[in-house]
């Protein structure tokens, strides 16, 4: 077994054991953070299912950053939607035989990756461009978009540029999946690509990539709107009040 090999299957093993680890404690942490008051963005939902349905159209439309600013929101979901099937047509590197629904999408993914890039290039721009987003842009923020732009443009290179051995790539993972590890092509658009995709692997517990997960923990978000109706007490909140309550 090569050396690139071995080398690319522990930075690969050790990228995906930070990265489930590292977003698990964080979901974790997000669950266990009380939320003492009721501050649901209004207008919101009354009832469960409402709070449900307000959850899939933020997830899925991302609701209130088009009330908001229509041009953040046209880059950001097309950004996320191609994403979404960038992600779909790569799980062919992971399946045998492949998914039938994963066969309609390689089509859609393949040109999604312009879509990408293209939105990513937009978020970025805009930190250049608008005073008081460039204003309160960080280091990290452009280092995750220049990461994330490096991973789409490198993935199309070797898409329509410079065509790697992807029977091979899909031997490497596979092997990696059943730890029978398989000889990686050793071409280097798709060493630098693998790199920034582990890279991402890495940071995404740390980074503000974090609000995929976290949105379903946004009290502003996930909270009933019935303060008439019933009082909000936190757990540990309750606890005190009841041990308050007793003493009296």
């Amino acid at each position: 077994m090569s050396f690139l090999t071995v080398l690319y299957a522990c930075i690969f093993y050790a990228a995906t054991a930070m990265f489930v680890g590292g977003l698990a404690l964080k979901i974790r942490s997000y669950a266990r953070t009380p939320a003492p008051l009721k501050i649901p963005t209004t207008p919101a939902p009354t009832t469960a299912g409402g709070v449900v349905l307000r959850m899939a159209r933020e997830v899925a439309l991302f609701e209130s950053l088009f009330k908001s600013n229509k041009w953040i929101w046209l880059f950001g979901w097309l950004f996320h939607v191609s994403l979404l099937l960038v992600i779909l047509r790569h799980l062919r590197y992971f399946t045998d035989p492949v998914w039938f629904w994963v066969v309609w999408a390689q089509p859609f993914g393949t040109y999604a990756g312009f879509a990408m890039v293209a939105g990513l290039g937009g978020l970025w721009a805009r930190r250049f461009l608008v005073d008081r987003v460039r204003y309160i842009s960080t280091p990290s923020d452009h280092l995750i978009l220049a990461l994330l732009i490096g991973i789409g443009a490198s993935g199309l290179g070797m898409r329509f540029v410079a065509h790697t051995d992807i029977v091979g790539v899909k031997e490497f993972f596979r092997g990696l999946m059943t730890f029978n590890l398989q000889p990686l092509p050793a071409d280097p658009a798709l060493l630098v690509h693998l790199s920034l995709v582990a890279l991402l692997m890495v940071i995404f517990p740390i980074s503000k990539l974090l609000h995929a997960p976290g949105v379903f923990f946004s009290p502003t978000r996930n909270q009933i709107d019935n303060p008439r109706d019933r009082r909000h007490l936190a757990p540990w909140a309750a606890a005190q009040f009841e041990s308050g309550a007793k003493q009296d």
